[in-house]
């Protein structure tokens, strides 16, 4: 499942990112990359602990908390730590590649990377290529996103973001690991809560609704891994 998340973070708060990310120490993206993506990758990322990775972190994990959408589609389980990248010049691109099928967080403990999400920061018109092209069994949809836009795509597909000739493209990055590690069945329950959030919004609770909502919970309890 693709799915989109518009205005995941409001005009305030680019507004602090971008003040942070103008005196951003950046390093070469590389060092973050497994051995088969090193040989592809060519951008910036800010270094870790750098003070404004860290803010920018913050931001980014407060507005997925207040977004239903993100923990209806994501289930989380544990959320690597959000990381910001930069395409530009002679670091612009990031050739086809998969993810690895496990982070490790530095305190040590290991995430799964079911579900890749890339949140723009960017305003699109401010720079020319850097779309991030998914593949997927549909074709390869390619997406520019407006700034403070996010999208979520499985951690399993190809991906590459093709080169940035004008301007710099500016973005946050992280991978999920959900409580439903099967991409299939989370889009089942994905669909499945918005189907039953509008029938309540319409014609509020009811016996019927009640039922679907214990079948949600149920195939929940079935298929999460707490």
């Amino acid at each position: 499942m693709v799915l989109t998340l518009p205005d995941l973070l409001d005009a305030a708060t680019l507004a602090e990112i971008h003040a942070l990310l103008a005196a951003a120490p950046w390093a070469d993206g590389r060092e973050s990359a497994g051995s088969q993506a090193r040989q592809v990758k060519n951008n910036q990322q800010l270094p870790h602990d750098c003070p404004q990775a860290q803010r920018i972190r913050s931001l980014v994990l407060a507005a997925l908390d207040r977004r239903p959408g993100f923990l209806s589609a994501a289930l989380p389980k544990r959320v690597f730590t959000p990381r910001v990248n930069r395409y530009g010049g002679e670091t612009n691109a990031y050739g086809a590649h998969v993810d690895g099928a496990i982070r490790l967080l530095p305190e040590g403990q290991r995430v799964r990377t079911d579900i890749s999400c890339t949140v723009f920061l960017s305003d699109p018109a401010g720079y020319d290529g850097g779309e991030l092209c998914i593949t997927d069994a549909l074709g390869q949809p390619c997406f520019k996103l407006p700034a403070g836009h996010a999208v979520l795509y499985p951690g399993t597909h190809v991906h590459e973001v093709r080169p940035v000739t004008r301007g710099e493209r500016l973005a946050v990055f992280f991978w999920v690991e959900s409580l439903v590690r099967s991409d299939e069945q989370r889009h089942l329950l994905h669909t499945l809560d918005l189907a039953l959030t509008a029938l309540r919004q319409r014609h509020g609770d009811s016996a019927e609704t009640t039922r679907l909502t214990g079948v949600y919970h149920n195939l929940l309890r079935q298929w999460a891994d707490t």
